[in-house]
């Protein structure tokens, strides 16, 4: 038999090796590559004027805001704010949430005549208890508190859509322009993340439609403990899977950010009989800065800068 000498001693060598395991295991692990921002498609400006934020040690939720205010404010930008394509009655309506690194979140949707969502959107998120407004009072809420009063139908938005009217067949295209819902994902240099979606919703949609941008989980969720993930494309779609919620969530239980936007395709895929004809792209980072992209067609590019540079990437695609 063991003495009981003999047993005290075994337990405490394991406790000591499992010590030095341990902290062989935290020395292992990689130094996190912060900060960094992340947008969806060739969004350069975006990211750089996030970046100047991020570079300052700023703040996250700063960053993607700022980011998402670029091409909300880019006239030539035919799927975000200012410029954005009308729904079938001549009305451009924007959608948008943001979230922070603390789980706080606000969102707007079905709102007219206010450039920059994704700040109404902030606003909603810090200055109300609720999440989401829409409609009319979204754009109250917005006058409210200082935003000002725009038409958001420009000259070349407003003959795309007389000419669509023209025949007035509405089906979705698969990367029009290259361009879709812009979602921004950022880490700062404390390690927290935060996340912003912005868009002015499918070209020539029946009025009062709302896609997946504003809907927290389906276009953007961010978990500071796990990551963060956007979604581009049919909104749709992404709605019915909830793709952003099942990325982190996915990377919660130990895949790569890569590995979790692969696995969300497939499964959209696997639930979407007509996934042919339509686009999704998704986007995820996690809190070591890895990140991952994959969509079903070719033709989803993101934009990631990181340590001063800034580069546009391809997707990897599920469809070869």
């Amino acid at each position: 038999m063991i003495s009981r000498r003999k047993l005290l001693a075994s337990a405490a060598a394991t406790a000591v090796l499992s010590r030095l395991n341990i902290t062989k295991s935290f020395a292992a692990q990689p130094k996190p590559q912060v900060p960094l921002i992340i947008s969806t498609w060739n969004n350069r400006g975006a990211n750089e004027a996030g970046w100047a934020i991020l570079n300052k040690k700023g703040r996250a939720l700063d960053a993607v805001e700022a980011a998402a205010r670029v091409p909300e404010a880019d006239p030539k930008d035919t799927s975000v704010g200012y410029g954005g394509l009308p729904d079938r009655d001549g009305h451009v309506t924007l959608d948008a949430c943001i979230m922070d690194e603390k789980g706080r979140a606000g969102s707007v949707t079905f709102m007219e005549n206010i450039m920059h969502a994704i700040s109404v959107a902030r606003a909603v998120m810090e200055k109300t208890p609720h999440v989401m407004l829409a409609g009319e009072g979204a754009y109250q809420f917005a006058l409210a508190n200082g935003f000002k009063k725009e038409n958001l139908l420009t000259e070349n938005a407003k003959k795309a859509w007389e000419d669509w009217k023209k025949e007035s067949k509405y089906k979705p295209v698969i990367n029009i322009e290259r361009h879709d819902t812009i979602g921004v994902l950022a880490i700062d240099a404390k390690n927290d993340l935060s996340g912003a979606c912005t868009t002015s919703g499918l070209a020539f949609k029946m009025r009062g439609r709302v896609g997946d941008s504003p809907i927290l989980g389906a276009g953007l969720y961010i978990d500071n403990e796990i990551g963060g993930a956007c979604a581009t494309g049919l909104g749709e779609t992404v709605m019915r899977a909830v793709s952003s919620f099942l990325v982190v969530e996915l990377m919660r239980q130990g895949k790569t950010p890569q590995q979790a936007c692969e696995e969300a395709i497939r499964r959209l895929v696997k639930k979407t009989p007509e996934y042919k004809d339509l686009q999704v792209g998704i986007l995820a980072v996690n809190r070591a800065g890895e990140h991952g992209a994959y969509s079903i067609h070719k033709g989803f590019n993101y934009t990631l800068s990181l340590g001063n540079e800034t580069k546009v990437h391809e997707a990897d695609h599920f469809i070869k």
